[in-house]
């Protein structure tokens, strides 16, 4: 839900907004129309039950030969506001229904144009590999991880279709001391951890931003009425649903670790292969509701937080600053992370980091009290470790016999164990 005194003060900026994610601009013009009507219908509304609550108080005042006449009016104004509420009504589900169909408005500098017109902004972390001058072609993550007996992929669709998968064995401990580096990271840097829900209620997903043009991706339990979430950014936007938030200390951080559930509906080829695009993974998540004037900074707080967690497992990656067109509804600004991908010569997305400004607190109630009242909130996400990171990790530290590097400071987590080697038969 964008912010309506932007859209009445400055409609241009949102109509170039739209217009830089592809999105139908038209929709800024109907939307300001319906604003205007929802007001007019409200005032009238208000306007004929201050009269009614006049005309009802003087009923008992009335003289006697008048009384008849003094009801016949009350009567006749409870019609008129009736009908001027059910018109009000109408007006706000108008305005309402518009206001949802608009994406977030970008932040300016955010490239425009589709998914292809990124801006890539830096190279970090070691040089990739050049597997040639070592002499041994890459295998892939799939083939890495069963000759490691870590990654199943076989036993997955027989048990659930196809995109599952097992991790076993070394594969299950090095996913879960991923995950436990990323929480330890979090918790140091003062993020609450939260272990989340993974089924929420429309309401809360639609405040999100989720049900959207996407929204098929997303795994829907009619007889519940319940979602599965797709990262716990959703049940963490809809935990201070409806509340009204103390951010003078600083904004409130917290880590959701959950398990996570994608159609994935559209995507096909390569990346189907394997655990990199799969229905069901796990993800640490880092969400932070903050002052819309801290926004933009703690925007790059999440972006160096994931550049951290990069760093100590020692992958090659690219920051890269999205176009509009291939924003979320409820991203104002997102930077990616893209590490890696040696046997299909490319980067490919590990983390991504999103700032939402005021859009979905807006959309699920959520404000501060600050010195001059009730104010807004801005809420931002990050992506600190999912699953998907395995994939970059078997394939840059990888051996010519198939044993897999385990980067220092993921040794810890596993018993101080520095190398994953093929179990043989």
């Amino acid at each position: 839900m964008i912010d309506m005194r932007l859209l009445r003060e400055d409609p241009d900026t949102v109509r170039r907004s739209q217009e830089a994610r592809g999105e139908d601009v038209s929709l800024v013009d109907s939307l300001l129309a319906a604003d205007e009507e929802r007001r007019s219908a409200l005032q009238e509304y208000e306007s004929l039950r201050a009269e009614q609550k006049t005309v009802s108080r003087n009923i008992g005042k009335a003289k006697p030969e008048d009384r008849q006449h003094a009801l016949d009016a009350a009567r006749e104004l409870s019609v008129q506001v009736a009908a001027a509420k059910d018109f009000a009504d109408a007006a706000e589900a108008r305005f309402n229904d518009y206001n949802m169909k608009i994406s977030n408005v970008v932040e300016d500098g955010v490239p425009a144009g589709g998914a292809d017109d990124f801006k890539v902004l830096r190279h970090e972390g070691p040089k990739p590999r050049d597997f040639a001058a070592e002499g041994f072609a890459p295998k892939d993550h799939l083939e890495l991880g069963e000759g490691l007996r870590a990654i199943d992929v076989k036993r997955g669709a027989k048990v659930s279709g196809s995109r599952f998968y097992y991790l076993s064995g070394i594969g299950a401990r090095l996913e879960l001391a991923l995950l436990t580096m990323a929480v330890d990271q979090a918790t140091a840097a003062g993020f609450d951890l939260q272990i989340t829900p993974t089924l929420v209620k429309p309401e809360i997903m639609r405040g999100t931003g989720f049900l959207g043009e996407h929204s098929d991706e997303i795994y829907y339990l009619p007889a519940d009425d319940l979602y599965l979430v797709g990262t716990s950014e959703v049940a963490l936007a809809g935990y201070h649903e409806g509340e009204i938030l103390d951010l003078t200390n600083g904004p409130l951080r917290y880590a959701g670790w959950s398990t996570c559930y994608r159609r994935e509906a559209g995507a096909a080829g390569r990346d189907t292969r394997g655990i990199i695009r799969v229905h069901q993974f796990n993800k640490v998540e880092m969400f932070s509701y903050a002052k819309p004037e801290d926004a933009v900074e703690e925007h790059q707080r999440l972006l160096a937080m994931e550049e951290e967690m990069l760093r100590k497992v020692e992958l090659p990656y690219r920051v890269i600053d999205t176009a509009a067109g291939d924003l979320g509804a409820s991203a104002a600004r997102k930077f990616d992370c893209e590490a890696w991908l040696p046997t299909q010569e490319r980067w490919m997305e590990v983390t991504s980091t999103s700032n939402c400004t005021t859009f979905q607190a807006r959309r699920l109630s959520v404000r501060q009290r600050t010195e001059e009242g009730i104010g807004a909130v801005a809420t931002l996400n990050g992506t600190l470790a999912t699953t998907r990171w395995l994939v970059a990790m078997l394939e840059n530290h990888q051996n010519e016999d198939g044993s897999v590097n385990i980067p220092a400071a993921l040794r810890p987590y596993l018993g101080g164990l520095e190398v994953m080697t093929p179990k043989v038969g």
